[in-house]
C-alpha cells in the first residue's frame, strides 16, 4: 500500500518578504537530516523527488515542501514517522549542520560542477542573480503595499462587528476541547504555510493536509471579522490542554492563521475556499456585521479590494519574472553538471535512508531505483 503525499510550503512570499518557517520542517529530522547545497539546475529539487516519492511507494507518508519561488519545485522533503529529513540548504533558506556528522551533514552539488566551465560564465551569473534578487524586493514591495490596503479594509469591518455574538462561536468551538486534556505537559505548535504566491499565481494546497479528518469547519468572513483571532484563541486552549496543533498561516500576513488541524480530536478549522462549496460545517462570521454601518463603506471597501488584488497581482508577477530569470540561470549551470555522477550520489542516500528506517525488503529495491 502507498504512503500518502501532504503538500505544504515551509517559506513563502508575504508583505514581510521571504518568510520562512524551515525550523518546522527541520525539527522532523531526528535520525538524518541531509542539507543539500548548489547552484540552480544541480538537481537538488530532482533528487528530492525521486526520493520522496519512492518512500510513497514503499508505504511511508510524506511532507512534500514545495518552494513558493517556484511551485513545481521542492524545499525538502520530510518521511514521516521514520525521522529522515531533506532540505535545500542555499539561500534564501540557509542551512548549515546543527550537530555536522551526528544528525545532519551536507551533501555539496558543487563536487560535480565543471567549474572551468562555469568560471567562462561567471559575469553571466552575478548579473542573472542580482536580477532575480531585484524582481523579488520589487515583488515584496508591492505585497507591503497590498498589506496596508488589506489593513484599512480590516478597520471598516471591525468598526462594524458585533464581537460579543462572534465570541458565541468561540465558546461553541472551545467546547470541542472540554474533557480532553492529555498529558501533564503544554502542547507543540507547528507552523506552515498551505498555500502562497507563486509563479503559478496562488497554490492552494489546504486539501492535501486535512484529507480524512472527521471534522473539517469552514470560517466564512470578510477580513476584520475574526477569523484568525477565533482560531487563535482554539489554539492557545489545546496547547495549555496537551494537544498538538499544526497551524498553517496565510501568504499575504504570515502571522495570520488560515487553518489549524488538531488530529489527536480529529478535527480541523480553514478558511480555504476550497472547503467552502463542500463543507456543510460552515460559519460565517459575516452574519454579524452590522449591515446599515457596513453598507456605508460598501464602496470604499470595493475599490480597495480591487487596489488590494491588483497588488497582490503586480506581486505575483514580480514573483513569475523571477522565476523566469531563475530559469535562465540554471542554463549557465547546466551544462556544467555531471549528472551521472550526481545520479549515483542519489543513490548511495537513498540507501543510506534505507538503512536508516532498517528495512532490508525495501534497500533491496535500490538496485531498480531509475
Amino acid at each position: 500500500m502507498k504512503g500518502r503525499i501532504i503538500k505544504v510550503f515551509p517559506g513563502g512570499n508575504t508583505s514581510e518578504g521571504f518568510y520562512s518557517y524551515y525550523s518546522f520542517l527541520l525539527e522532523k529530522g531526528t535520525k538524518r537530516i541531509f542539507v543539500i547545497k548548489g547552484g540552480p539546475g544541480v538537481g537538488k529539487s530532482t533528487l528530492m523527488k525521486k526520493i520522496g516519492q519512492k518512500m510513497v511507494d514503499q508505504g511511508y507518508d510524506v511532507e512534500f515542501h514545495y518552494c513558493s519561488s517556484d511551485n513545481n519545485s521542492l524545499d525538502g522533503i520530510a518521511v514521516l514517522n521514520t525521522g529522515v529529513v531533506m532540505v535545500d540548504g542555499t539561500a534564501p533558506h540557509i542551512v548549515d549542520p546543527k550537530y555536522p556528522g551526528g544528525l545532519d551533514e551536507i551533501v555539496n552539488m558543487g563536487e560535480y560542477w565543471n567549474v572551468d566551465g562555469m568560471q567562462i560564465l561567471r559575469d553571466k551569473i552575478i548579473a542573472s542573480t542580482n536580477e532575480v534578487s531585484r524582481l523579488f524586493t520589487r515583488a515584496y514591495s508591492f505585497l507591503k503595499s497590498a498589506r496596508t490596503i488589506a489593513d484599512n479594509i480590516s478597520v471598516m469591518h471591525q468598526s462594524c462587528m458585533d464581537y460579543a455574538g462572534a465570541n458565541k462561536i468561540s465558546g461553541i468551538l472551545q467546547s470541542m476541547l472540554d474533557g480532553t486534556y492529555r498529558r501533564e505537559k503544554i502542547g507543540r505548535e507547528r507552523h506552515l504555510f498551505s498555500c502562497a504566491y507563486t509563479p503559478g499565481g496562488f497554490v492552494d494546497f489546504t486539501d492535501s493536509i486535512m484529507p480524512d479528518l472527521a471534522k473539517v469547519y469552514y470560517l466564512e468572513g470578510n477580513m476584520g471579522t475574526g477569523k484568525t483571532t477565533l482560531m487563535q484563541k482554539i489554539v492557545s486552549s489545546a496547547v495549555e490542554k496537551g494537544l498538538n496543533v499544526e497551524i498553517y498561516h496565510t501568504p499575504l500576513m504570515p502571522r495570520k492563521i488560515g487553518a489549524i488541524i488538531i488530529k489527536e480530536l480529529n478535527i480541523a478549522i480553514t478558511t480555504s475556499e476550497k472547503f467552502k462549496s463542500k463543507n456543510e460545517a460552515t460559519i460565517n462570521l459575516d452574519q454579524y456585521l452590522d449591515k446599515k454601518m457596513i453598507a456605508s463603506f460598501r464602496e470604499v471597501i470595493e475599490d480597495d479590494s480591487q487596489l488590494l488584488q491588483s497588488l497582490i497581482n503586480k506581486g505575483i508577477d514580480n514573483i513569475r519574472q523571477a522565476k523566469e530569470e531563475h530559469d535562465a540561470l540554471e542554463q549557465y549551470y547546466v551544462p556544467n553538471m555531471n549528472f551521472a555522477a550526481a545520479n549515483e550520489k542519489y543513490e548511495e542516500i537513498l540507501s543510506r535512508i534505507f538503512d536508516l528506517v532498517d528495512n532490508k525488503t525495501m534497500a533491496a529495491s535500490t538496485n531498480n531505483y531509475n
